[in-house]
């Protein structure tokens, strides 16, 4: 005990974490659209070999929920063997990315454009699993699952096993929203669980008629791929396989900012754990499973459960390869609604309901990010959703640093005199020609550059031309000054009439 002085704690804590992970891990892998047993193979790696390396010592790693929209779109475009080519090349560059010590970066982006991001796929995984839970088969674009939902009602609604499925999903969901009322003692069994557990005693008990998880082996679930699966794959995969690299890298370094904020433990090193997640799904790409991310829900359990050291993490893994290698029959028992009725549970999380109204009171811009991103993600698809966010956030940004303040004094005689001050860049240009091209035609101008701190190229051209165009039609040259500390290259020089 001397040698693991928080043996203790860190024992109990995997144990919540295994009973969180278990019914995530199998919902996630469902909802994707490949065999349950992926998503155990994932949550294995992401204790055995994520959870041995450094990074951040308490945060949890597995099959997401915030990957379940790309993963399933990836699996329909190019086929399941595909999947760990994407992964793995995904956990490549993510290596590539943390050696590069690139990690420190990916706090650099906005938080609406992740938050826009995981409420775009919360919209899409929603929609989707309602399909799945009243046994339907669902659109495949994310405007059509949700375009959708009014006929799958109807066509629901005259079907006795659409509506009896339909509601065990309810009921999970409601069991999980309810579980958190109950008293401490029963609150030590996690919602999910409890919920599947039920689920599973309903439809025993009742004998339902609603579909239960196809069980097909652990063994038998792991397909590495083949050298002949990359001669299938188009110049497409590329975008995809970018797009798993940044997302996933985004929420779990977003993750490991929230973990840290939870305990009084060692930081995260985010290259560190960057790298960490980069051989985690380079694993999983090599045993053809999900890609795995940080995750919140069961960081956060694991944290809350008491958890010291990366044991507990650890010994998570350990015990889902345990229930993998002994139990996997047991997951034939679990009905397909109330893994529907988790992964909408996980989806109405993605979504910061409570944050919009308030974030559109205080920053306008920073929500609009946001619902834009969301909107892209459901319209699009995930990447072109992303990168529509953030170039929004760029576009924000310089807008707002571009701020800058154009005065005229005008004493009636002798020249007028126009000062410039702030960062003029292209995106504020149109107001400054405005104010100048407004100036009398017939007068001499003194333009003072002196009070700006940038001048970038596009403005230093457009003055340069204002310049001489009023130099040609007024009396007098326009006379130029440029202050010492004005960055530009090269500076505008006095112009003077031809």
């Amino acid at each position: 005990m001397a040698t693991f002085p928080h043996l203790r704690q860190d024992f109990t804590a995997s144990l919540v974490v295994f009973l969180v992970a278990l019914p995530l891990c199998v919902g996630v892998a469902v909802a994707s659209g490949v065999p349950a047993e992926l998503g155990l193979v994932t949550g294995i790696v992401g204790g055995l070999v994520t959870g041995l390396l450094p990074g951040s010592s308490l945060q949890v790693s597995g099959p997401a929920a915030g990957l379940t929209v790309l993963v399933f779109e990836a699996v329909q475009e190019y086929g399941l063997p595909a999947l760990g080519v994407i992964v793995l090349a995904a956990g490549l560059l993510q290596l590539l990315m943390g050696a590069l010590k690139l990690g420190r970066w990916f706090r650099a982006i906005s938080l609406s454009v992740v938050e826009g991001m995981l409420a775009g796929i919360g919209l899409v995984l929603i929609a989707g699993q309602l399909y799945a839970a009243a046994g339907l088969k669902a659109p495949a674009s994310g405007v059509d699952k949700i375009l959708g939902l009014p006929g799958a009602v109807v066509d629901a609604a005259g079907s006795t096993a659409a509506l009896t499925s339909l509601a065990l999903g309810a009921a999970t969901v409601a069991v999980m929203v309810l579980w958190k009322r109950l008293p401490e003692p029963a609150r030590a069994v996690p919602g999910a669980l409890a919920a599947v557990v039920l689920a599973i005693g309903a439809t025993a008990l009742f004998d339902l008629p609603v579909a239960t998880v196809e069980v097909q082996g652990l063994l038998g679930s792991i397909q590495p791929p083949g050298p002949d699966v990359l001669t299938g794959l188009g110049a497409g995969v590329v975008g995809t396989i970018i797009a798993f690299t940044l997302i996933a890298s985004a929420e779990s370094l977003f993750s490991a900012a929230a973990v840290d904020r939870l305990h009084d433990g060692p930081r995260t090193r985010y290259d560190k754990e960057l790298m960490a997640q980069g051989a985690g799904n380079t694993v999983c790409g090599v045993l053809g499973a999900l890609p795995m991310t940080a995750v919140i829900v069961r960081s956060s359990a694991n944290v809350a459960a008491g958890a010291r050291t990366k044991a507990s993490r650890v010994m998570h893994g350990l015990w889902l390869l345990l229930f993998a290698a002994l139990l996997p029959a047991t997951l034939a028992l679990i009905p397909l609604p109330a893994l529907a009725g988790i992964l909408v549970h996980a989806g109405f999380k993605l979504i910061p309901f409570a944050k919009i109204v308030p974030l559109w009171r205080e920053h306008r811009g920073e929500a609009l990010i946001l619902v834009v991103t969301a909107v892209s993600i459901v319209a699009v698809n995930m990447f072109e959703g992303v990168l529509v966010g953030l170039a929004l956030s760029v576009v924000k940004t310089a807008w707002e640093a571009s701020h800058v303040k154009l005065e005229t004094v005008d004493k009636g005689a002798g020249p007028i005199q126009v000062h410039l001050s702030g960062n003029a860049t292209f995106l504020r240009l149109p107001k400054i020609l405005d104010s100048l091209e407004g100036l009398p035609q017939d007068r001499p101008v003194e333009l003072d550059l002196s009070g700006l701190h940038h001048l970038d190229h596009a403005c230093r051209t457009a003055l340069e031309s204002w310049a001489a165009r009023h130099s040609t039609a007024g009396t007098e040259p326009v006379k130029v000054t440029r202050g010492e500390g004005t960055r530009t290259a090269p500076p505008p020089q006095e112009v003077t009439a031809a």
